[in-house]
């Protein structure tokens, strides 16, 4: 069984911080990258469940740290392995980073 608890704790990291932004953050761009990461855990999440990977559509600002969670979340069930885990994480923390949250 794989360990997802990274890939999760990452996931809610980020989340929280969004959550804790300013609106002007968000604004210039934490919510966009946060969108954009939340597309690319879905897409993930859909081809590996054999799905044709529908986008995610954009609900707002405030909604972005819940749509990284809940892409996050999808991810970490259907995950095949250690090193997807450690992918996971690396793409979550770059675009942390890029937020600048």
């Amino acid at each position: 069984m794989v360990d997802t608890t990274p890939l999760t704790r990452a996931v809610e990291h980020f989340a929280d911080r969004l959550r804790a932004a300013p609106q002007s953050r968000l604004q210039r761009g934490a919510a966009a990258e946060a969108l954009e990461l939340a597309r690319e855990l879905a897409r993930r999440a859909q081809v590996l469940e054999g799905m044709e990977p529908r986008e995610m559509p954009d609900a707002g600002m405030f909604a972005a740290a819940d749509q990284i969670t809940v892409a996050g979340h999808d991810l970490a069930v259907v995950i095949p392995g250690d090193a997807d885990v450690g992918e996971a994480v690396t793409l979550v923390e770059e675009a942390q980073k890029r937020a600048g949250v």
